[in-house]
């Protein structure tokens, strides 16, 4: 992508298992294994899953609160994969984290105005005096009173307290977000309101965002693009348009038949998943969503190549004969073909 802001390559994030008498590892939890992804400037990309299939430990790793066990993390043409916490330090600046949950991500003990402040604390940017009246316009800006800088956390509501935590995510002006489920924990009513400040604000600083969650009809409001992840792995990425109106991994169509429809008197077509969600300490060899729906060509996809190929421009699905079409897999397969001579 051209002005990639953010291009991660072959990422995974595997956490070990120990056991035994002297605690070795025995295992490893694949929570991301081999993601590649890009995020332009001022875009957003939503990105969507099921509970469990990586979408957090996925974006911890981006600002590196976690060190990925392989692959590489480019921000702004800078290779941080491998920095020290030392090294990290000046670079955070320009990256942020949004949390799913504002009563855990914000410490009771401190007033919203510390909150805030801490970040320019940290990189010692401006006087105690600047600091303050940073922190109060940054309180305006989210929608929030100056006087709330005296307060605490735990005094506000839910979606008070979002907009607190998007206030300290702001304050070192940085040019990437990464929001965690930002608005799952909060009220319908109250969604509208956060989505709608995120996106002014976007506009306003020119952010980058990458929007995890698991509501699709979140995700299709707010995004440029979405990116559909499972069990660790993206299997389909397009423009959220194209997503919604034309999915191809059996998977992204599943996702989308479950947003529910606010007329009670509609006819919806369903997709019922079978099966459980594989374990990503040891996931299956071949397709992973077949191996769940124990579909008839499984054993087929045990070894192939279920790479993601560009099937319509710019829409990328993993070349996967369980989840396509026959017609889509044959396309698919053609592309792998010719990428690979």
């Amino acid at each position: 992508m051209n002005d990639a802001i953010l291009d991660i390559r072959d990422l995974k994030m595997h956490f070990p298992v120990k056991g035994g008498l002297f605690s070795r590892q025995i295992a490893a939890v694949k929570a991301v294994d081999g993601v590649s992804l890009a995020i332009g400037r001022g875009e957003t990309l939503g990105l969507v899953g099921e509970s469990g299939c990586g979408k957090s430990t996925l974006g911890k790793s981006i600002v590196r609160l976690t060190k990925p066990t392989a692959g590489s993390v480019m921000f702004e043409g800078k290779d941080i994969t491998h920095l020290s916490q030392k090294q990290m330090r000046p670079l955070r600046r320009n990256m942020q984290m949004v949390f799913q949950d504002p009563a855990e991500s914000l410490n009771s003990r401190m007033s919203v105005g510390q909150i805030i402040s801490e970040p320019l604390e940290v990189q010692r940017v401006g006087t105690k005096a600047t600091r303050r009246a940073l922190v109060e316009q940054l309180l305006d800006r989210v929608g929030m009173p100056k006087s709330a800088a005296q307060r605490f956390s735990f005094e506000f509501s839910g979606g008070q307290r979002q907009r607190i935590g998007i206030a300290r995510a702001l304050a070192l002006n940085p040019d990437l977000i990464v929001l965690d489920e930002p608005v799952s924990a909060l009220d319908v009513s109250v969604q509208s309101q956060v989505l709608n400040l995120l996106l002014d604000l976007q506009d306003e600083f020119n952010l980058a965002y990458l929007f995890i969650a698991h509501d699709l009809a979140v995700v299709k409001h707010i995004s440029d693009r979405v990116a559909v992840m499972y069990l660790g792995k993206i299997v389909e990425l397009a423009d959220a348009d194209t997503i919604y109106k034309n999915p191809k991994h059996a998977y992204t169509k599943a996702l989308i038949a479950a947003i529910p429809v606010p007329d009670p008197t509609a006819r919806k077509h369903r997709v019922h998943l079978e099966g459980e969600i594989p374990s990503p300490i040891n996931p299956p060899a071949g397709s992973a969503f077949g191996h769940r729906i124990k579909h008839p060509l499984y054993e087929q996809s045990v070894g192939m190549d279920l790479s993601m190929v560009e099937i319509e421009k710019d829409h990328w699905v993993a070349a996967d004969p369980c989840c396509l079409s026959e017609q889509d897999y044959e396309q698919a397969k053609g592309l792998l073909v010719q990428a690979t001579q």
